[in-house]
């Protein structure tokens, strides 16, 4: 009996020794992969960087399948001598599918300093070695930029509206953003981008001690606003007076209209020195799949851009740097004719834009008639009354409306108060934002959308 009972108290002391370490186990496991989850979660500086409104419009897009007059990307005007060229380069040697120059292939940055020494009417030619950088698509131009010139405690005036990468890639680098927008200045007739204005004063307001650079977009996107000589002598004033940094994003440089003409921020007296020139071959000959940018500068600027390039991406494509400068040394020998593609493109875009202003005129909208670029803002507002947005559920109206319109009408835009601050996204609610490089076809489909959606609202 007693060896009976004990070997009943040891079973139980052993059961509950093993429930107890197999407790102990599973705490410190919970602990463990607690501790983990803390350990490699999102670095803190990313933090409130999480939302991207491409990602959640592409998203949107794969999932219901709209007409995409969203999104930037061109399915027209694609001169297919640049395309050809990329598939010669392919095939015709091994070493020109290798790595090339860091800071930008020999070829194309020659071609890049010939271009805009022209183009800003420089006294002397510019240093291909040391005044041109090529990057992966002008988004890391940006960002060399400002991650090479901003320290802590810079602060960095922002146009509005602007692209929204400007406002991360300061954060990133530990400045502070200082946002100023242009604002509507007309109500009746018809609106052109040009009647958004800078208020001077205001600017200048926002200038302090801590100011090192201002971000600037000329053409504007999504508004396509092309600044005129005195707005931009105005801003440069400014800036040489206090002594201010320009990042000058021009992307969208050959696509201007009507009257308007295109002023390079580097071309204006006293600002060479001080500004870093943005460019995009995605934009320059639709092509924004290769994603191939590059900055243009003072040696002195376009070196702490190569130290962040180099320490990032290091080199881009050898294939695609090729073709591009093969493209661009076919379009300088034709500069100024009507065959040019920098000229061509701009006669052809503006005929897209007077349609789609026409068409979106019809349903009952009131687009913003773009100087430059190839998207036209549009304000939807007298037709809020008409449309129940109660399925959608974020906080700004036009990400309501323009979700609603890809869901259910299949035509996608994209909402503008994507491209303002927090404090100032009201500004961009009554508007949706289109893109018209678009094919003929394209644009037919979505006046046959809107017009259909038109009858239903009468």
């Amino acid at each position: 009996m007693m060896m009976s009972s004990l070997r009943i108290l040891c079973r139980s002391g052993l059961r509950q020794s093993h429930a107890a370490m197999t407790q102990r186990g599973v705490d410190k496991t919970l602990y463990t992969d607690s501790t983990r989850m803390n350990k490699f979660s999102l670095a803190d500086k990313y933090h409130g960087l999480e939302k991207n409104v491409w990602v959640e419009f592409i998203q949107l897009a794969l999932e219901y399948k709209p007409l995409n007059l969203g999104q930037g990307f061109p399915d027209d005007l694609v001169p297919y001598n640049v395309l050809d060229s990329l598939s010669e380069v392919a095939k015709e040697s091994v070493f020109l599918n290798q790595y090339t120059r860091g800071f930008g292939h020999p070829r194309l940055v020659t071609a890049l300093a010939e271009l805009y020494t022209k183009l800003l009417n420089r006294p002397q030619d510019l240093d291909p070695m040391k005044e041109v950088l090529v990057t992966d698509g002008a988004y890391e131009a940006l960002f060399t930029a400002i991650l090479g010139h901003i320290n802590p405690g810079d602060e960095v005036i922002i146009i509005e509206p602007y692209f929204d990468c400007y406002e991360p890639m300061v954060r990133l680098a530990g400045g502070t953003p200082v946002f100023i927008s242009l604002k509507p200045t007309k109500t009746d007739g018809v609106i052109s981008s040009a009647d958004w204005k800078l208020d001077m004063t205001e600017l200048q307001s926002k200038i302090s001690p801590k100011t090192k650079a201002i971000i600037y977009n000329n053409p504007n996107n999504p508004l396509g606003k092309v600044f005129t000589r005195d707005e931009i002598t105005s801003i440069c004033n400014l800036v040489i007076d206090n002594d201010i940094l320009m990042i000058s994003d021009e992307v969208y440089e050959h696509m201007v209209f009507d009257d308007s003409k295109m002023i390079r921020m580097a071309e204006m007296p006293g600002m060479w020195d001080r500004t870093i020139t943005i460019g995009s071959a995605g934009k320059t000959f639709s092509v924004t799949g290769w994603k191939l940018g590059w900055a243009v500068g003072p040696a002195n600027l376009i070196s702490n851009c190569g130290v962040v390039h180099q320490n990032c991406v290091y080199t881009c494509p050898t294939p695609i740097q090729e073709a591009v400068a093969r493209g661009f040394e076919k379009e300088m020998t034709r500069m100024g004719s009507e065959e040019c593609y920098f000229r061509s493109i701009s006669v052809d875009l503006q005929k897209k834009r007077d349609y789609l202003a026409k068409v979106l005129t019809d349903v009952g909208m009131r687009p913003v008639i773009p100087e430059g670029g190839y998207f036209m803002m549009a304000d939807w507002s007298e037709l809020a009354g008409k449309i129940d947005l109660s399925t959608e559920t974020d906080t700004a109206r036009d990400y309501r409306f323009t979700k609603w319109l890809s869901k259910n009408k299949k035509l996608q835009g994209i909402p503008p108060s994507a491209f303002f601050c927090q404090e100032h996204k009201s500004i961009g609610e009554d508007y949706i934002r289109f893109c018209f490089i678009k094919h003929d076809d394209s644009l037919k489909k979505a006046e046959e959308i809107l017009q259909g959606w038109r009858k239903e609202l009468n």
